[in-house]
């Protein structure tokens, strides 16, 4: 039996409903214009012809998660075998598979300078690997275990090769010295899981985005956000920074991808695929900023021309739905992985 609506806890949710709909008035009133008014008269953006250049076969369980280094070669993946592995997509090699103590991984991330990986999941914490030294069954050693997570480790993203922050399934958000393993800062971020975490192309504000349907704007020395972004009507799974630092795109469950403002403090413009059937898992944004990528339930990744908010194709080749998407920091390729265990790297 569900619990009885309190009368006190009903007139505390009116009053929330009715201030998120002022606040949306208000911002409403200044919204004079979204990005498709401005750039109507621009020439339409080419379009995306992507292609798998690499089909990485190796998983045999669904890929959760994937996540390039910064030389824009190598990439790691996360799957439910229990493995991680790196890959060298130019050529499409394993590099190394990393065996797991817990195959229920949900985030990986690469460190930018390529040394360390990192993973976590259903297993409440999350691990460092160093690659460049191994233990003496030949894997990956374990540099770091980070402990005391309440929920999930749903994000984790490196600032450098000593610091990682993370996000997690008890709504808070962990920042990590690795050499000293201790938390640097441990604050709830949100009223729900925390799902995604984008840092800043001058790594010193992040975005993260929430089961709670916002989206938040940090500064990483502070615990209180700088903003909060309403627009979506169910999670957001995913939140990518535009290149130039003053906006950032988001995927959704509700079937939508947006892009917000941050200086605007505004929604301006809203993305919707020709068929909508199915909710955003990932997204990622061009090196130029000018398209969005989303992956999708239906197994798909949609394209969007940020500017005029045309829909621009879809790359498919996927027979499951996408978990992850991630774009190479050069901006030549993308990586997708999916339940179909297989990652494709698209040039």
């Amino acid at each position: 039996m569900p619990p009885k609506d309190d009368p006190e806890l009903q007139k505390l949710r009116k009053e929330l409903d009715d201030m998120m709909k002022k606040i949306k008035e208000e911002q409403d009133k200044v919204a004079d214009k979204t990005l498709q008014d401005i750039c109507g008269d621009m020439a339409d953006a080419p379009k995306v012809r992507l292609t798998t250049k690499k089909l990485l076969k190796g998983h045999i369980n669904k890929v959760n998660s994937v996540h390039f280094s910064g030389d824009s070669r190598h990439a790691v993946t996360g799957s439910l075998d229990g493995k991680l592995i790196i890959w060298d997509t130019w050529t499409g090699n394993k590099v190394q598979v990393i065996p797991l103590r817990s195959s229920w991984v949900m985030s990986v991330a690469f460190a930018p300078s390529g040394n360390y990986v990192a993973c976590g999941g259903m297993d409440n914490m999350c691990t460092i690997y160093d690659l460049n030294n191994r233990d003496s069954t030949g894997a990956a050693k374990i540099v770091r275990e980070l402990l005391g997570y309440e929920g999930f480790l749903s994000s984790c993203r490196f600032l450098d090769d000593k610091t990682i922050i993370t996000g997690s399934g008890d709504m808070k958000i962990c920042l990590w010295d690795l050499e000293a393993g201790k938390r640097s800062l441990e604050f709830e971020a949100h009223s729900g899981d925390v799902v995604s975490i984008s840092l800043s192309p001058d790594s010193k504000t992040y975005i993260t985005g929430s089961v709670d349907k916002s989206c938040r704007l940090w500064d990483l020395r502070d615990e209180k956000p700088k903003q909060t972004f309403f627009g979506h009507t169910s999670d957001v799974n995913s939140v990518c920074f535009h290149p130039s630092g003053y906006a950032f795109a988001t995927g959704s469950e509700d079937k939508t991808s947006r892009m917000f403002d941050i200086r605007s403090d505004q929604n301006v413009a809203t993305y919707c695929p020709p068929n909508s059937t199915s909710g955003f898992t990932s997204c990622g944004l061009s090196f130029s900023g000018r398209y969005v990528l989303c992956g999708s339930d239906d197994s798909s990744v949609h394209i969007w021309d940020t500017l005029k908010n045309q829909h621009n194709g879809c790359l498919t080749g996927h027979e499951n739905r996408i978990t992850s998407l991630s774009v190479a920091g050069n901006g030549m390729a993308v990586a997708t992985c999916s339940w179909d265990n297989n990652v494709r790297v698209w040039v």
